[in-house]
């Protein structure tokens, strides 16, 4: 039996599956029904209306709807799109049991308490039929799956089969009869009223209440689950019906029993707690699961699928009964596959399918894996029990030429083992029941035993050679030189896929895929939520597989995607171009179409084939999103500029790759503010400032454009500029251009005509401009206005003059062109015009003479109307000055001219980037420090997280940042630029450019330091300040560097203390706050005091905690306990007043040496005390630990955080700390 999933939640008592989605209903003891999705494992809604237990619940098969029914007396029917109940049934009087759809007629059934069985029409929301007849509660009752019969069951001890044709009849269109039927009989009323449904057979034979009944899907079988604890089973016909047998094995009430869909089985489940299958016609028990201490309450079983959910106590399950993974292996072009005893060939190339031999021993079982060895023709095919160690495996020769019609059955060989596998020509390895592998001939003799690491399971890996399965490890394993080669980190695989010439494995376990090379090094991990099914190497180098769901492609660099969604899980047997061979459940060979060009253009990028990638981009239909953002991501923006028609796109890419032509292409065609933005900032970088001039014209972006022309040296555009302003009423703009331009006049013409007159008179008088001064001077009033005074010592401030304008663009290095772009150019699409044409057609907006200037309302220059100078364009029409006379000369047509010589002289191959020292440093250590220092904190945290188990970074934030903080020094190297980093080694002699580790700035000599301080302020009984310091000391060691055992023995005694501390002074905070009203309140404030009397500390704080206990237990009068705290305090020499004081206590307990109380405190067996509840843990007892401070605590702690570290699990399983490069050799 294997379970599928597993929910948990209150009591489930009824259960649906929806016939197409993979979905599941559960009614629960608490009134609410779950909708899950099975597959996604994940819950989509809930409905909670009903008051009490919901018992009957049902998806009709064809509408959004489901029934339900309650202990409220309420049958609801639901929609569940609209996720709302649409109307309530009322009309049974007690609980209801159980509901159910017709398959066919718009009814529905529902059995009650009130020992009626009710038949509802939910179209017209009516009650069309009451049947009675049962004389106790009506437990079940289920419409036939074909007939118009009803089953029902009752407390009464009794089973009822019901004809209801009359109802249907009455109720419904014409049936098969026709409508002569139809007409003959009326209203089929006779003397003694209407005769809709009538008891057709009464079954008895069980003793007690009849808890469930089923009608058989074809055969004409009843079964019924009782009190009694016997399943019966009953066979009727038309006059009668009758007992045929009874199962027994159950040891309470059996709740719930139906026939196997498709296979001669009936499946039982009861309140002892377990779920039987068992053999129809024997009528003996098969499979028995049980549960722990959940009784089991309903079962039903999937319309199409070979799937089952029982419901218990705690939730429900869903199983199947089998695997239905079909046994195959494939060699060449050939598959072998095992269907219904037959062992299949396929030959992909012709698709002839036939079946070359019978497999003898009919077990029930199926074939669980099967090895192919092509040299002998031979298979070996094994069988997996539910009890693996009773699993077996047959050695069969295939027969040379064997009729495909009748196949023979030959003589096969068979012996215990878990798992076989070829590992020669003539040799196959077993892993026997004790876990051992042996290795064997084709007689099936043991040739020879090998001693292996211990394994779960062994896979093929190439002749000689094993990969060793174990819980969480896979081993490459040589059987001839027997050692292992290599060993990867993956728990649970499940499936192992060679590649065809075996460079790659792709390891499959429930929801991971690992893809390593030969070598067995992981090249990738990739996480699926849904269950992996299997999966083939495509004949490129990538790994197609499938999920429950999907079939999906992965890439041996990581890059993993959806190719097609699948309705049913199949198993892939090959891929080869667009066709998938697959194998359905029913072992059906299948083909497949998928499309692969997505795939095929990442692994073309990948394995930087641009002449690949080129034909498809031209040629393939490479659409959506994901592959330019895959593209923008693996940094080829200009792979996707060329097939990306949406404009808005191409700008971003354009200038993603720095392609300015595209972008402006683009920005004409968008004509949007921002882009033209967008591509002025651009431009400017790259000192394009033609184009930054266009895109500033554009955006009206005056101001800007004011100091382009400034930085330009265009004094002549600025004057215009100055002008426009002027129009535009730009006062403020218009200084400022005159400042730029050094004109005083206008600047004085600027602050007069604004009324600075002061300002103006100043400006005048200091630039000697001596009239304007003098007219300014007139036109003050004595009497108000002050003239300001005129500084002697003033210097005249005026712009450099430009040495030369700036005309062209900034000379650019040539650099090669890349591959896209250079076959992008040569494809004769004329796209990266010239800059002298791109600039021709900015006359439209350009510039003009001002004469022409022409504005609207706003003051801007209307669109069309320009400033043109020509100087820009260059004109259009050709002057005759360029005359070569070239077109009358005559050349011979053989002329060959060798190619141009030379032509890359000019280029430039800019330098790749080299590797940052953060870099160097993440790849030369495993140690955490190293890796916050460069900065890499994910996997700093995975570092921590493997090896000391941290869980919760939020308390280390501040300590990777502190760190970070000291991992650089930096140095000003001129005024206004950002400054250059160092990265100081702690192996600076040795380093170079590779080998360099970062230089820590934490010693375990500062944690000790800080130790002492945190001894003080336990003495001055600063308990949460001192907690926190021993807290911070701990947290710190993990991101020490050490180098020699002594120092890391150090600092494992340094966590210790810590814990010792951070344990006892928290366990004391709680003995404070501890209410001390009642006897059982002090007894354990006394036991508080003695468990931190053990915690491992200083003589000076363990006399103050000694002296704690004594005076509570002496006051407790538990004086023998007390006597032994005062002799272990006088041991550790206290000051004299303190002596004395313990003296006199001591005798006075000797007088009477006994314990008034009895504690939970034994301080002759050892003990530690749990950190998170304060009790002893004594040895010997189960006990979890703290990977990091190994703080104890109970069991049912384990998996929560820490409370010492507060960042820790507790009880996971952890390399350990991790704090030199000693602890890696």
């Amino acid at each position: 039996m294997l379970t599928k999933f597993e929910t948990k939640s209150a009591r489930v008592k009824g259960l649906s599956f929806h016939p197409k989605r993979p979905w599941v209903l559960a009614s629960l003891h608490n009134g609410i029904v779950q909708l899950w999705d099975y597959r996604m494992c994940t819950l989509i809604d809930k409905f909670d209306e009903h008051d009490g237990p919901v018992r009957g619940i049902c998806f009709h098969n064809q509408q959004p709807l489901f029934v339900s029914g309650g202990d409220d007396y309420k049958i609801k029917v639901w929609n569940y799109k609209q996720r709302r109940c649409l109307f309530t049934l009322l009309g049974h009087l007690d609980y209801i049991r159980t509901t159910f759809f017709h398959h066919e007629y718009p009814w529905i059934l529902s059995s009650s308490d009130d020992q009626t069985i009710r038949i509802w029409n939910w179209q017209s929301r009516t009650c069309v039929c009451i049947l009675t007849g049962h004389s106790h509660y009506v437990m079940c009752a289920q419409f036939h799956p074909s007939e118009d019969m009803v089953v029902s069951a009752s407390l009464d001890q009794t089973v009822r089969v019901w004809d209801i044709s009359g109802l249907r009849k009455k109720n419904v269109a014409p049936g098969p009869g026709g409508l002569e039927e139809h007409f003959r009989n009326p209203g089929q009323t006779d003397l003694f009223g209407t005769s809709d449904a009538v008891v057709k057979h009464v079954l008895e034979g069980h003793d007690r209440g009849v808890n469930w009944v089923a009608f058989h899907p074809t055969l004409p079988l009843i079964v019924s689950g009782a009190d009694d604890r016997q399943i019966k089973l009953w066979r009727m016909n038309e006059s009668k019906a009758w007992e045929v047998d009874t199962c027994r094995g159950h040891y309470n009430n059996v709740s719930c029993v139906l026939f196997h869909p498709r296979q001669e089985l009936i499946l039982s489940n009861s309140e002892d707690k377990s779920i039987r299958v068992w053999d129809m016609s024997k009528r003996t028990g098969v499979q028995t699961f049980r549960r722990e201490n959940d009784r089991f309450w309903i079962l039903t079983a999937h319309p199409t699928l070979n799937l089952f959910a029982a419901g218990h106590d705690s939730g429900m399950i869903i199983y199947k009964l089998e695997r239905e993974r079909p046994a195959h292996a494939v060699h060449n072009n050939l598959l072998y596959y095992v269907k219904e005893r037959y062992l299949r060939r396929l030959d992909f190339t012709t698709s002839k399918d036939v079946a070359v031999m019978q497999l003898r021993g009919g077990s029930r079982t199926p074939v669980y894996s099967m090895s192919y060895n092509p040299a002998e023709n031979a298979v070996l095919l094994c069988t997996r029990t539910s009890n693996v160690e009773n699993s077996t495996y047959d050695l069969y020769a295939i027969p040379k030429d064997s009729d495909s019609q009748n196949p023979d059955a030959p003589e096969g060989k068979r012996s215990s083992g878990l798992t076989a596998v070829w590992v020669a020509r003539n040799r196959f390895a077993v892993l026997d029941r004790t876990h051992a592998i042996v290795i064997k001939n084709l007689k099936n003799e043991i040739t020879k035993k090998v001693q292996a690491p211990n394994c779960e399971d062994i896979f093929y890996a190439g002749t000689g050679c094993l990969l060793l399965k174990d819980s969480d490890v896979v081993t490459l394993f040589d059987v001839q030189q027997k050692r292992s080669l290599a060993t990867v980190k993956i728990s649970k695989v499940k499936y192992v896929v060679w590649s065809s010439d075996m460079s790659h494995v792709a390891l499959l376990s429930k929801h991971v895929i690992a893809i390593c090379n030969r070598k067995l090094e992981n090249l990738c991990t990739i996480h699926e939520n849904i269950r992996v099914k299997s999966g083939a190497w495509d004949e490129s180098g990538v790994f197609v597989y499938t999920t429950s769901n999907h079939i999906k492609y992965a890439l041996t660099n990581g890059d993993h995607g959806i190719i097609r969604t699948l309705d049913l899980p199949i198993y892939i047997t090959r891929i080869k171009g667009t066709s998938v061979y697959c194998l359905d459940r029913e072992c059906r060979p299948r083909v497949l179409g998928i499309d692969p060009t997505e795939f095929k253009f990442k692994m073309a990028l990948v394995n930087r084939k641009y002449d690949e990638v080129l034909h498809m981009v031209r040629n393939a239909k490479l659409v959506g999103q994901s592959i330019i953002a895959y593209l923008q991501k693996k940094g080829y923006p200009e792979v996707a500029l060329h097939f990306v028609k949406d404009e808005k796109t191409r700008f971003g890419l354009a200038l993603e790759c720095g392609n300015i032509e595209i972008a402006l292409e683009a920005a004409r065609a968008l004509d949007d503010k921002n882009c033209w933005e967008k591509l002025g900032e651009v431009a400017l970088l790259q000192g394009n400032h033609q184009i930054v001039e266009m895109a500033y014209q554009r955006t009206k972006n005056f101001d800007k454009l004011s100091f382009l022309y400034l930085i330009t040296g265009n004094l002549e555009k600025l004057r215009k500029m100055m002008k426009i302003a002027e129009i535009r009423k730009d006062t403020s703009g218009h200084f400022q251009t005159a400042l730029y331009l050094g004109d005083v006049g206008e600047r004085v013409k600027i602050l007069k005509n604004c009324g600075q007159k002061s300002l103006a008179y100043l400006t005048a008088a200091t630039h000697g401009l001596e009239e304007e001064a003098a007219q300014l001077r007139e036109s003050f009033d004595p009497e108000k206005d002050r003239i300001p005074e005129v500084n002697p010592n003033a210097s005249l401030l005026q712009p450099p003059v430009p040495c030369k304008q700036q005309e062209s663009n900034w000379p650019l290095l040539t650099v090669t062109k890349g591959f896209f772009a250079g076959a992008m150019a040569a494809k004769g699409k004329g796209g990266a015009t010239s800059m002298a044409a791109d600039m021709g057609d900015a006359e439209e907006g350009g510039w003009g003479d001002d004469a022409e200037l022409v504005l609207d309302d706003d003051g801007f220059g209307v669109p069309g109307e320009g400033f043109d100078d020509g100087a820009v364009g260059g004109g259009d029409e050709e002057g005759g000055g360029w005359d070569v006379g070239d077109e009358d000369l005559e050349l011979p047509a053989d002329l060959d001219v060798g190619p141009a010589e030379g032509g890359e002289e000019g280029y430039f191959v800019p330098p790749t980037k080299g590797t940052s020292q953060s870099q160097v440093w993440c790849n030369n250590s495993q140690l955490p420090v190293d890796h916050i220092l460069a900065g890499s904190f994910e996997t700093a945290m995975r570092l921590l997280h493997d090896q000391v188990g941290v869980v919760n970074f939020e308390t280390y934030k501040q300590l990777f940042m502190f760190t970070l903080s000291r991992a650089r020094s930096a140095y000003v190297t001129m005024p206004s630029l950002p400054p250059l980093f160092g990265h100081p080694h702690r192996n600076w002699k040795e380093a170079g450019a590779r080998t360099g580790v970062p230089a820590v700035g934490l010693k375990l000599n500062d944690l000790v330091t800080r130790l002492q301080t945190a001894y003080q302020m336990t003495t001055q009984g600063k308990f949460g300040d001192a907690i926190e310091r021993f807290r911070s000391i701990l947290l710190s060691v993990p991101l020490l560097v050490v180098d020699t055992k002594q120092e890391i023995i150090e600092a494992q005694q340094l966590i210790e203390i810590c814990r010792e501390y951070i344990v006892g002074l928290s366990m004391e905070q709680a003995r404070k706050e501890l209410p001390k009203g009642t006897l059982a309140e002090q007894k354990r404030l006394c036991e508080m005091a003695a468990y931190f009397t053990h915690c491992n500390l200083q003589p000076v704080h363990l006399i103050l905690t000694l002296r704690t206990a004594l005076n509570l237990f002496f006051k407790l009068k538990n004086f023998k306990t007390g006597a032994s705290f005062a002799r272990r305090l006088l041991e550790l020499g206290p000051r004299p007043e303190v002596a004395q004081q313990t003296r006199k206590m001591l005798v006075a307990c000797e007088k009477n040496l006994v314990d008034t109380h009895d504690l939970k405190y034994d301080q002759h067996n050892p003990f530690d005390i749990c950190a998170a509840s304060y009790v002893p843990i004594y040895r010997g007892k189960p006990v979890v630990r703290c990977p990091l401070s190994g703080a104890c605590y109970l069991p049912e702690f384990k998996g929560q955080v820490c409370r010492v570290t507060q960042v820790t699990e507790i009880g996971k399983d952890c390399l350990g700390l991790r704090i030199s490069p000693i602890q890696f050799r």
